[in-house]
């Protein structure tokens, strides 16, 4: 097709390219917002059907006759109103202590089981408090700063001002990000805690084009001055002139891996996002608000710490 005398139509730019361009942080969803937006989202629930005899052992195996009707746990911990929480667990969508249970006549001791439903874990302590903070870059991941430099408890507001929140674990001063706050001392120290290796992704943006060899070199492991590292994931997102956009997963929670890993394979780090802990993600939240997570987030974060050792 000849274009002479007419105007040649502007090629768009390649998908790698548009991906790779750095979104600019803002009020507006913050970095990185549309990269992978998604939270946890149940699957629509499928009713377990069980023989009685089953059903017979599963609540022998968890009844106490000293406990709380099953239901009115259930509705306490704002699953649903107690009428619709029968119902749950006539369809056989609740378990105790990985029992399926269909039998509203159960009691238990909240304190000494596990329930879940649809496969979503229930917070049961509504004491706590959960916050996600979407951490700006140049923040201390801090409640104040001698120095006078911006600190999280800057961000801390209204109702949040008096919770006594602290951070689980730290993002360094440039980084930005999901940063989880809580006053649940047990639950955060699990989750900073190696064994139970929870992982956690971020994107990251590289200097120079990153080869394909090199983000299997980070998966298959290299070695640092503080002993060999490996990624659980490491996905080329797109690259565009100077810069390469990278996700990155990993279950350690050494000071300033993720940096020093692309340092050592020659790529620093121009900006870093972590987008995720577990299947929590970061969405589209503003940069430096707050909000309460989800029951199920919760859950998931205690699915995650409830045995050593394993990331559920």
């Amino acid at each position: 097709m000849s274009f002479q005398g007419k105007r040649r139509p502007k090629k768009p730019a390649p998908r790698a390219t548009r991906a790779a361009r750095t979104p600019k942080p803002g009020t507006e969803g913050g970095p990185f917002a549309k990269a992978n937006p998604e939270r946890l989202i149940n699957a629509e629930p499928k009713p377990v059907k069980i023989r009685a005899d089953e059903a017979e052992a599963n609540f022998r195996a968890v009844h106490d006759d000293d406990g709380t009707r099953l239901q009115k746990v259930l509705a306490s911990a704002g699953v649903a109103s107690r009428r619709v929480c029968e119902n749950l667990i006539a369809e056989g969508r609740v378990s105790v202590n990985g029992k399926v249970i269909i039998e509203p006549g159960v009691r238990v001791k909240p304190e000494d089981v596990t329930i879940h439903v649809d496969g979503v874990r229930v917070t049961l302590d509504v004491e706590h408090r959960y916050v996600m903070f979407n951490k700006p870059a140049k923040v201390m991941t801090t409640m104040s700063d001698p120095e006078g430099r911006r600190s999280i408890g800057d961000f801390l507001t209204g109702e949040y001002k008096n919770l006594r929140l602290f951070h689980v674990g730290r993002l360094d001063y440039e980084t930005e990000g999901l940063l989880l706050l809580t006053n649940d001392g047990q639950l955060a120290n699990k989750l900073a805690h190696p064994s139970y290796e929870v992982p956690k992704t971020y994107l990251a943006e590289v200097s120079g084009q990153l080869p394909a060899k090199k983000a299997k070199q980070l998966k298959s492991g290299i070695e640092l001055e503080d002993g060999p590292i490996a990624a659980d994931d490491c996905t080329i997102i797109g690259s565009a002139g100077s810069k390469t956009m990278v996700e990155i997963t990993l279950h350690s929670g050494r000071n300033r891996i993720v940096r020093r890993m692309f340092e050592a394979v020659g790529h620093p780090v121009q900006r870093l996002v972590r987008t995720g802990i577990g299947r929590i993600t970061i969405g589209d939240q503003a940069q430096g608000s707050l909000r309460d997570l989800e029951p199920q987030e919760i859950g998931h974060l205690m699915d995650l710490t409830s045995t050593g050792g394993s990331n559920g």
